[in-house]
């Protein structure tokens, strides 16, 4: 049970664009043969994101640590910017001007640090995050 609680925390560790370090201690450790879990979803942290649409169209989104965003398309324009916040469990976003804040739902992060975002009509996106 610690393990698997272990291997959550560390999941969304990794989720959080943070980067963990191997100790000498784990690689002497046996390792164990067990499903990946995956890790509940905290809201989506600063940094960069691409966002792959269910057609395939390619966008990315730059969270900033004001709690900003901006979207752009896949030619580098900008589409939307406003602020943002994770709220109830979903990561919100109320873009400049009179378009209504739109809060989206999260899946549990994956191994790679990738997971789903689900608009309220329904629409669903892959997001990834941008390696450095």
């Amino acid at each position: 049970m610690k393990k698997l609680v272990l291997l959550a925390v560390l999941a969304a560790l990794s989720a959080c664009s943070q980067k963990a370090e191997e100790s000498k201690d784990s690689a002497a450790a046996p390792a164990e043969t067990a499903a990946p879990v995956a890790a509940a979803n905290p809201g989506t942290a600063p940094g960069s994101y691409d966002v792959k649409m269910a057609d395939g169209t390619a966008a990315s989104t730059v969270i900033n640590a004001d709690g900003t965003y901006v979207d752009t398309d896949a030619k580098g324009n900008t589409v939307k910017k406003g602020k943002f916040a994770h709220k109830d469990g979903k990561d919100c976003f109320d873009p400049d001007g009179d378009e209504a804040e739109a809060c989206w739902g999260l899946s549990p992060v994956a191994a790679d640090g990738s997971f789903t975002a689900t608009a309220p009509d329904g629409m669903t996106v892959t997001v990834t995050p941008r390696k450095s």
